[in-house]
């Protein structure tokens, strides 16, 4: 709370040198990155997946612009994106900007904006893995939604944010990371069901005090190798239609592994060619730990929820077959840890970081593990990761500036 009373200030004292912004017509979005401890790689298939959100956020702090001119600043990038609301320009350089532009595209398709926002933006946590380029996104929808007077639902926000992710900058995934990050509550494991878009609050006996959120920072901020991303959704839908053609049931044009039944999966596993074997064994392996987890949770049993994370990482390295040699060591020195219930990729793991579920009071002893054992195996990183330990958080929102 105190870090980000700190940053508050920083951001709107910038927006007064940059913009002379008059400080009572400033506003603030708190926007929280996200973990997802199950359901890893499966939105886009229309699984079952779990998140929360974290206590370290993306913070913008705006005020209208009465021009119609989008002006921001960003505290970790460069440089400044300015353009109008009526000419914006296509996708393109600088990469930042993308989701500025994107956020006023897709509030246009159902929309007429009238003012823009001068702003800054800041996040503290490092890039990757945690999901904040869906905060960034939501944060600028929340931004030009208050300027414009718009009411908009967290649901709606979750279709406009997606279209900014898919259509605008063309990354097929799925709704997982926006719908954490508006519909979470603290204290409880948000559990999204992606084909009827179901979202439940499941609440634990467990306080905030009895675990941290762990967070190692790998160092590497720009993928190793070409993720390939888009190439794991299609062959996933691949696998889908020829389980489908096998079971004698219609094909969609775009089939899911939601659309095939598990004994289906059962009857034909074996006649499925690697890797689209493997992306199948993954969705519904992901899909029973997600299952468990949340009995896990609702009981508060740490231990069996973080061995079901652990479970995860494994089945993405071996089945969905991400994660780069830095990863794959974080995971696997998370997992050995004392104090870690716990761990697996954040993200498709060939950058940013590793999360696990740990106890408090092993903070000493995770830090010095990290220390010594990641820099020996991957010694250009000695300077260049770092760990946090983080708490579960709320959704995202317009907050009060702290005086």
């Amino acid at each position: 709370m105190e870090e980000n009373k700190k940053q508050s200030y920083e951001l709107v004292a910038t927006l007064q040198h940059v913009f002379g912004a008059d400080r009572a017509n400033v506003h603030l979005v708190h926007a929280p990155l996200r973990i997802c401890p199950l359901g890893a790689h499966i939105d886009h298939q229309l699984g079952l997946v779990t998140g929360m959100t974290l206590d370290t956020p993306i913070l913008l702090a705006y005020v209208p612009n009465q021009e119609g001119q989008v002006r921001v600043h960003s505290l970790n990038f460069a440089p400044p994106v300015a353009f109008n609301i009526d000419d914006v320009p296509p996708k393109g350089g600088p990469l930042w900007a993308n989701y500025v532009r994107g956020a006023v595209v897709s509030l246009q398709q159902r929309f007429t904006l009238h003012y823009g926002i001068d702003g800054v933006i800041f996040g503290e946590m490092p890039i990757g893995g945690l999901s904040s380029s869906a905060a960034v996104g939501v944060a600028y929808l929340l931004a030009l939604e208050d300027v414009n007077e718009l009411v908009v639902t967290p649901t709606e926000n979750i279709e406009f944010d997606r279209y900014i992710e898919n259509e605008y900058i063309g990354l097929n995934n799925g709704i997982l990371d926006q719908s954490v990050i508006l519909l979470s509550d603290r204290r409880h494991l948000t559990y999204l069901d992606c084909e009827s878009v179901n979202v439940s609050r499941i609440p634990s006996p467990l306080d905030e005090d009895d675990f941290d959120i762990v967070v190692a920072f790998s160092g590497l901020t720009r993928s190793l190798v070409n993720t390939d991303y888009n190439q794991r959704v299609s062959q996933c839908q691949t696998a889908a239609g020829m389980l489908l053609e096998w079971a004698g049931q219609p094909v969609p044009p775009s089939p899911v592994l939601r659309m095939v039944a598990p004994e289906i999966f059962g009857d034909y596993e074996d006649r499925l060619p690697e890797p689209l074997g493997k992306r199948a064994r993954h969705f519904f392996t992901e899909m029973a730990r997600v299952r468990l987890g949340v009995t896990s949770w609702e009981t508060g049993e740490l231990a069996a929820f973080g061995q079901l994370m652990a479970e995860s990482g494994h089945s993405s390295i071996v089945n969905y077959e991400c994660g780069s040699p830095h990863l794959i060591s974080l995971y696997e020195i998370l997992n050995d840890c004392p104090g870690v219930y716990g761990a697996r990729f954040s993200g498709a793991g060939f950058r940013g970081c590793c999360i696990g579920l740990s106890d408090p009071a092993h903070r000493e002893v995770i830090v010095e593990t990290i220390e010594r054992d990641y820099p020996a195996r991957h010694p250009e990183m000695q300077d260049q990761f770092s760990v946090y330990f983080c708490k579960p958080d709320g959704s995202a929102q317009r907050v009060p500036l702290l005086e």
